[in-house]
């Protein structure tokens, strides 16, 4: 084993806390939903990134390129301040979901860069402009600006033409688990030298000021010397830890307070407020900071002057021991050697060596930013919804508002966030992904937050998965048996363990998961099922979460389609259960069954009312049923009717041999009930018995589908498969309800609706999670089908593929958004030429939520390295292919 596979071992066994520190910091802690108590839920403009310097937060803490332990008790980060700017740079700023053209976004340039899993070894950069930064300029014009108009960026402000900016590196290496060395590098990219204020700040998380709370922590200097000084931090449940600064400076000593004389006119209980040292730093406020050098906030204030081109560092250490006689010096450059040497041999451990340098370079930085957006959430809602007693009480409407109904819920760990600034909250389908790169590095991590996601304190005593904290009760995707699945079989080929605990543990809550969605999904009881928008935002013609301008229901293609792939997933868990436990053949049978009458229902034609499957445009559609009866099929072509291809599974004849309960029922089934086994194709293999095939599309219906899906004027773009096929481009769909007009149009980019936000947009663009399930679908059915089923690939080329070459192609489309190309350019990166040309820019990679639909580039959350990371294992697969080839 590698060292850093040593570490988790010793993390897994309980020998070695290895997972207490790391980026577990927010990005954005202002206006999420734990810190709003407005009568009206508008969390934007409760708490607001202006306020958030001086506001004291309730649930947890945010920073830059910051860490905290696990349960966020002492936090550490950077400020900067360039000397133009107005406050301190303590937090990265963005607009708010009623500020920007395209909803919330934020508005600056960082990259995670590396991390171990146990983040032994972590770097990060931040590039902070010279100039003061323009938070006016991006407010207006974007506000603006219309949704038919690009965002307006950073960059387009002009604060780092001439390369006015410094590029500041902070590094990590963990020389056992509590003791942390901090590096911190500040290059002047530009030429002439310029002058910083960098204040590395130690504070503790606001614990003591809700429901008083009398154990409150302190800092306080415990040495001040000519080669270092050393700030104590002493905690009620962490205990002691040790800061030491090296070179002699100056420490600003403050309160995590609020200063309500600021926000809201009134006098401060303490003299000692939050905002003390932005005051002291920027406007010159001597009394704003203690004297007495003690508090629960505190800033090494290092003044750099830095030359054209040069680079300073300045080295920390964060640690348990008290007296360390040379925290600095030659060892603390060995460790953090010794520390990068370590995460290199782990990743070329991991990566297949048939990678390219660049490939390897940008799974690399997906691999980090999946572990850098970990974050601790914290969010009691029972106290939330009543309040804290040594503060106003919530209005009594509160009670009866936004997730009034999840009172049980209690979140108090470490989560995979989808982007710590832009969704700094766990979105359940979105975690599903997460997990399959996670699982290839650090599968123990993988399974924990796949298991907390089903335990009695998140899921809803219904069955309910919470699906994100703007409304628990919206609902996501079944997809968390694939990803439980998914994880089952990475963590048994890579690292030989095959964990049926993991596997029993969940599915046994899924089965009340699953109970949840046929009693209040399927409102007729027919195996159709609803669901809502599915965490398709704005893909259909109508909200599907809400009340139907029509009236009536829609039965979807894409509910069904997820049961149906729901069902196929539990079946395997089952069959892999039932090979030690028989108990399991009887539910793997239900499974079966269950799995048959939903592919009936979405395929019976004949019965109308619960007919999907368009026959004259081969593809599958949602149907509105309307008061008196009527129906309508919604003929709009977008992933709704794509998602039918997910529902695929394969029963191997050893399987089925090895289980006489459920052949028996199998069989039984096949031979008593022919309407329904059409969709149980088997396949005979001489002298092995026969594979069987579940699928809800099957040989007719998948290459008519499939011609859609490859049609490059349609679904099958250079970068991925489209969300809405590009025929809408010229043939919107259009709906009108008396007097009103409501329309599908292909929109390759940024939603023009204001649908969910209007931040993210599903007409057009590429995603790619469910770009990744096609994959895996099309992997599937090729491996019952064989090389003998071809299509033509794209559809008009003459080109025949089988369907692995099929998913190959995808996969290499979808890979290649992120890959230099033949002239040296990343299609993610559009025409920006700072991003690609610059040497101080070009091989840092962003991660964006999804894609251009028609050139691939780079939009909404600019960090959600969650879904988006699943890159990285497209790339090890695609390195596996062809170390085996």
């Amino acid at each position: 084993m590698t060292q850093e596979e040593k570490r988790l071992a010793e993390a897994r066994e309980r020998k070695a806390h290895w997972r207490r520190w790391g980026p577990y910091l927010s990005d954005r802690q202002w206006g999420t939903v734990r810190e709003d108590y407005s009568h009206d839920g508008s969390a934007w403009d409760y708490f607001t990134h202006d306020q958030a310097r001086s506001r004291a937060y309730r649930w947890g803490e945010d920073g830059i390129a910051g860490i905290s332990d696990n349960h966020q008790r002492l936090c550490f980060a950077i400020s900067l301040w360039n000397g133009e700017d107005p406050i301190l740079k303590e937090r990265l700023f963005g607009l708010t979901g009623n500020e920007g053209n395209h909803g919330e976004d934020v508005k600056e340039y960082y990259f995670y860069i590396d991390s171990t899993p146990t983040h032994s070894y972590m770097k990060c950069l931040y590039k902070y402009p010279h100039k003061a930064f323009p938070y006016d300029q991006l407010v207006e014009e974007n506000c603006r600006r219309s949704r038919k108009e690009p965002e307006f960026e950073l960059l387009d402000t002009g604060v780092f033409d001439d390369d006015r900016y410094f590029d500041v590196f902070v590094e990590y290496a963990k020389n056992s688990p509590d003791d942390i060395l901090i590096k911190i590098s500040v290059a002047n990219r530009g030429k002439e030298a310029k002058t910083l204020h960098l204040l590395p700040t130690l504070w503790f998380r606001n614990t003591w000021a809700w429901n008083g709370n009398k154990d409150k922590p302190f800092l306080k200097v415990s040495k001040a010397e000519t080669q270092f000084s050393v700030i104590e931090a002493s905690h009620p449940d962490l205990g002691e830890r040790w800061l030491y600064c090296n070179d002699s400076t100056e420490f600003l000593f403050t309160e995590n307070e609020t200063n309500n004389c600021r926000l809201f006119d009134v006098s401060n209980p303490s003299t000692y407020v939050k905002d003390g040292i932005n005051d002291y730093i920027v406007y010159g406020h001597k009394s704003a900071i203690n004297p007495n050098k003690i508090g629960t906030k505190v800033a090494a204030n290092y003044l750099l002057n830095i030359g054209a081109g040069e680079t300073k560092i300045i080295q920390l250490r964060l640690s348990e021991s008290a007296n360390l006689a040379q925290p600095f010096g030659t060892e603390f450059d060995t460790i953090f050697q010794n520390r990068q040497q370590e995460a290199d041999e782990f990743y070329q451990h991991i990566s297949p060596s048939s990678l390219t340098e660049d490939e390897r370079n940008v799974q690399r930085q997906a691999f980090a930013g999946m572990l850098w957006s970990k974050q601790y959430y914290h969010y009691v809602v029972e106290e939330w919804l009543n309040g804290d007693m040594a503060a106003p009480a919530p209005p009594e409407d509160r009670k009866k508002g936004r997730n009034c109904e999840w009172f049980h819920l209690y979140n108090d760990d470490i989560l995979s966030m989808p982007d710590k600034w832009e969704y700094p909250w766990f979105a359940a389908w979105d975690l599903a992904f997460h997990v399959i790169p996670l699982a290839t590095i650090d599968p123990d991590f993988a399974k924990k937050q796949l298991d907390l996601l089903t335990r009695e304190w998140y899921m809803h005593p219904n069955g309910q998965i919470p699906a994100y904290e703007w409304k628990f009760s919206d609902v996501n995707p079944p997809v968390h048996a694939w990803a439980a699945w998914r994880i089952y079989k990475i963590e048994e080929k890579m690292y030989g363990r095959a964990d049926k605990h993991f596997l029993e543990r969940v599915f046994q809550k899924l089965l009340l998961n699953f109970t949840w969605w046929v009693n209040r999904k399927d409102i007729e009881g027919k195996n159709v099922f609803q669901g809502g928008f599915l965490g398709l935002d704005n893909i259909g013609v109508f909200d599907r979460s809400s009340e139907l301008p029509t009236g009536g229901h829609i039965d979807q293609s894409d509910g069904t389609s997820w049961m149906g792939m729901y069902c196929l997933n539990m079946l395997a868990i089952a069959l892999e259960l039932a090979k030690t436990n028989s108990t399991y053949e009887d539910i793997a049978s239900k499974f079966f069954e269950h799995f048959l009458y939903i592919s009936d229902a979405m395929n019976h034609i004949g019965e109308i009312e619960s007919s999907l499957w368009d026959e004259e445009d081969g593809f599958y559609y949602d149907v509105l049923y309307l008061p008196a009866d009527r129906h309508l099929t919604l003929k709009v072509r977008s992933m709704v009717g794509l998602i039918p291809l997910f529902a695929v599974e394969t029963l191997e004849p050893e399987t089925i041999k090895q289980l006489p309960g459920f052949k028996k029922r199998l069989e039984w089934f096949i031979r008593n009930r022919p309407d329904l086994k059409q969709n149980v194709a088997c396949m005979e293999t001489p002298g092995i018995g026969a594979r069987r095939l579940l699928a809800i599309v099957y040989r007719s219906k998948l290459k008519r589908i499939l011609q859609k899906l490859l049609d490059e004027t349609e679904f099958f773009g250079d970068y991925g498969i489209r969300a809405l096929s590009k025929y809408h481009a010229k043939h919107p769909y259009v709906f009108n309800v008396d007097g009103c007009e409501f329309r599908v149009d292909y929109e390759p980019a940024e939603s023009s609706s204001t649908l969910f936000g209007g931040n993210s947009n599903w007409r057009g663009p590429v995603w790619f999670p469910v770009n990744y399930l096609i994959i895996e679908s099309l992997h599937k059915f090729h491996s019952y089908l064989g090389d003998d089923f071809k299509i033509e690939c794209p559809t008009g080329s003459g080109q025949e593929m089988t369907l692995g070459e099929v998913a190959d192609e995808l996969s290499r489309r979808l890979t290649r958004i992120f890959l230099k190309d033949s002239s040296g350019d990343r299609p993610v990166y559009g025409r920006i030429q700072k991003l690609q040309t610059d040497p101080h820019w070009r091989d840092y990679i962003l991660f964006y939520e999804y894609f251009n639909g028609d050139n691939g580039s780079g939009l909404g959350a600019s960090h959600q390295t969650g879904w988006t990371g699943l890159v990285a294992e497209l790339i090890q697969q695609c390195g596996e292919f062809i170390a085996r080839d």
